[in-house]
């Protein structure tokens, strides 16, 4: 994903009178929310969600853009920057990349805007990193979890060196995803001989390498491979390759629409054998798009499960007291954090700055993200050298009388 919005956060100041950009309120398939109006007054900025808001994977894309605005909502009720209001903007990149970089720039283009939160693929996050860091303006990712994002290409040899000084994420990264899947599926649920499948995504492929390399590492064994096409639904043929090669399990490196057709097909085909894939498959509509029982597939996610979290609480009790019509999803209190992060940096400059907002805001954002530390929704949010998440926690979860249970939580250290 992951992967996996946009933020953005806006004030204009001309000729000593305030000019309000880009807010006003639109439906639920995209474009602005209003936030509350009864903030700080004076400055306006605005936090824009860039996110799938249409599309098969919408219904990660709304959680995403209603749990920023829920912290927008909030920002302004307690005031929390005195004299800033906040507000959002939402666009749909419909997880395709190009308009995703479209998105960047439109965003980049509002010369005002301090930050974005976003987006949830990694895949449209590699075609927007490079503007927003050429116009100094912050990106902070819920989701997105390929490690080359962070840590650039060449992370996988020990050679780690930050691309942009401007991407963030609140999500943790696939290095430690595939691994830990692999420790589970090996170990735990003591699977041997695997059959690897991805999407050909950036997401996908990677995801499934770093699995298929752990899973060899401890012993067991790699009896085929083959990749999918996104928006195809016909997966028959791997189905009847994954019969054929005697898998006890299936990793599959993609996201949930393909993912739980890929799961009723392997079963339909005679191979009664767990799918298991990442946080791209943890969602309700993985189990929905199979039309066999899929109990005993499995999915790892980033975080531990959200409503166990003390930390959580007022966060899905506000959530469900707002009244959004659809749920927050995997996302939801990452991207809950990723603006309330940003909402600290911009609280961290203006007080810095006499009470408003300087010249150089963006500039000012990001060097104040990189000192960001506050307890959230999701656990402690601070960011290391590389602007990764310091909670590095990981779930597995198992399809179980058709619905995902959490099976075993783990916390990491680098």
């Amino acid at each position: 994903m992951r992967h996996r919005s946009l933020l953005i956060l806006t004030s204009v100041l001309t000729t000593g009178a305030l000019t309000l950009t880009a807010c006003g309120s639109r439906d639920d398939k995209g474009g602005s929310g209003s936030g509350d109006s009864n903030g700080g007054g004076g400055t306006t900025v605005v936090i824009g969600v860039d996110a799938p808001l249409t599309g098969s994977l919408s219904a990660l894309g709304q959680g995403i853009k209603n749990s920023v605005d829920l912290a927008v909502k909030t920002a302004n009720k307690d005031k929390v920057v005195p004299g800033v209001t906040f507000k959002i903007e939402a666009l749909d990149d419909q997880a395709t990349p190009a308009t995703g970089k479209a998105n960047a720039l439109k965003l980049v283009g509002m010369k005002d805007v301090l930050g974005v939160v976003g987006p949830l693929n990694s895949g449209v996050s590699q075609s927007m990193q490079a503007d927003f860091d050429k116009a100094d303006l912050t990106q902070v990712s819920p989701a997105n979890t390929n490690p080359a994002l962070s840590q650039g290409d060449n992370w996988g040899k020990g050679e780690k060196k930050r691309p942009f000084k401007t991407y963030f994420r609140t999500a943790t990264t696939d290095v430690i995803q595939g691994k830990f899947a692999a420790n589970y599926l090996f170990k735990d649920a003591g699977k041997k001989k695997v059959f690897v499948v991805n999407d050909k995504q950036t997401y996908g492929a990677g995801l499934a390498a770093i699995f298929s390399d752990e899973f060899k590492r401890l012993g067991g064994t790699v009896v085929g491979t083959d990749s999918v096409t996104v928006k195809e639904t016909d997966f028959s043929a791997t189905a009847n390759k994954v019969k054929a090669s005697g898998a006890d399990s299936v990793y599959f490196g993609g996201q949930y629409p393909e993912g739980g057709l890929l799961s009723d097909q392997i079963k339909k085909a005679g191979a009664k054998v767990p799918t298991m894939g990442g946080d791209g498959i943890y969602d309700p509509e993985f189990i929905k798009a199979s039309g066999e029982a899929n109990d005993g597939d499995l999915a790892t996610s980033v975080g531990f499960p959200v409503e166990k979290l003390p930390t959580a609480k007022k966060f899905i009790d506000d959530y469900k007291a707002a009244g959004y019509k659809d749920a927050y999803a995997a996302y939801g209190g990452y991207s809950y954090d990723a603006a309330w992060s940003i909402i600290q940096a911009v609280k961290a400059v203006v007080e810095a700055n006499n009470g408003k907002l300087p010249e150089d805001a963006r500039a000012k954002v990001t060097e104040a993200m990189a000192k960001v530390s506050f307890e959230g929704v999701t656990g402690k949010v601070s960011f290391d050298e590389f602007g990764d998440t310091t909670n590095k926690q990981l779930t597995v979860y198992q399809v179980k009388n058709g619905a995902w249970v959490d099976v075993k939580s783990e916390t990491f250290q680098d």
